[in-house]
């Protein structure tokens, strides 16, 4: 897969993400968070329903962070944000 905004925007619209203009948390929905570094893709996180965000960092490691504590040479800038409604759980049988 091409590591380029429009081919993330794709690929996380077949999970029923779209495009959203900020990271504010909204409820009933779902954030995700692009950043970039020379205009390619380097990292998603996902909003967590406290407001804050999680990242998957190394194999095993998983962090709660804000926006800004990603961005720097590593993973570069948040460049957008997608959005999608939270489906209501099934319970277990």
């Amino acid at each position: 897969m091409a590591d380029t905004e429009e081919a993330f925007i794709q690929a996380f619209g077949t999970l029923g993400y779209s495009p959203c203009m900020n990271p504010a948390q909204e409820d009933g929905q779902e954030k995700v968070a692009l950043y970039a570094l020379g205009g390619h893709i380097t990292h998603a996180a996902r909003q967590l329903p406290n407001g804050s965000w999680t990242s998957k960092i190394g194999r095993n490691v998983d962090i709660e962070h804000e926006l800004s504590d990603l961005e720097g040479p590593c993973y570069g800038k948040v460049l957008s944000f997608l959005s999608r409604v939270i489906l209501p759980s099934t319970p277990s049988a």
